[in-house]
């Protein structure tokens, strides 16, 4: 009984996502290159580690598109991983945290150099809507050095994109 009235609601309610982008054709034909850049100038794919100093999430929705097909982020060597003994590029979201402070200062030492962090979205760049108060530190050039800023709120797939590979070719 319980199915039929949700299937009777699905079909009721209908399709209320939204529709699927336009395939941005200069993204795809541009990543064979990009990836014969990343390998000549690191010799490897290069690794990020995200830190979500405090953030609500939305970043990190933006940052969990880039992995999907549409992206396809490793496919150009551009990889996640897990420590930051192990990565290239910092990429921290949110406002820091005053009980982050100490936990992302270490995250920056642990990364061996040259190293290159990416503050994203407007939080990350400027504190956002929380600022600097008794429980932030604001943004996270308040607490480690920024090479990159992506503003947004949250900034789209495509902005980050973008913002990485200006870290990338910066490194040169």
């Amino acid at each position: 009984m319980a199915t039929r009235l949700i299937l009777q609601k699905i079909f009721k309610t209908g399709m209320v996502s939204e529709p699927m982008p336009e395939a941005d054709l200069s993204m795809r034909t541009h990543e064979q290159e990009l990836h014969d850049e990343i390998l000549k100038v690191f010799g490897q794919a290069v690794a990020i580690r995200h830190v979500d100093a405090g953030s609500c999430n939305g970043c990190e929705l933006e940052i969990h598109a880039l992995g999907g097909p549409h992206y396809n982020i490793e496919g150009a060597g551009i990889k996640f991983a897990a420590s930051p003994r192990h990565v290239d590029v910092l990429l921290v979201t949110g406002p820091v945290s005053r009980h982050l402070e100490i936990a992302l200062k270490r995250t920056y030492d642990a990364t061996p150099e040259p190293k290159w962090v990416i503050a994203m979205g407007d939080c990350g760049c400027t504190g956002g809507i929380f600022g600097e108060t008794y429980a932030t530190c604001g943004k996270v050039a308040n607490v480690i050095p920024v090479d990159v800023e992506i503003p947004g709120c949250p900034p789209t797939a495509t902005a980050l994109l973008q913002g990485i590979l200006a870290a990338i070719r910066t490194s040169r």
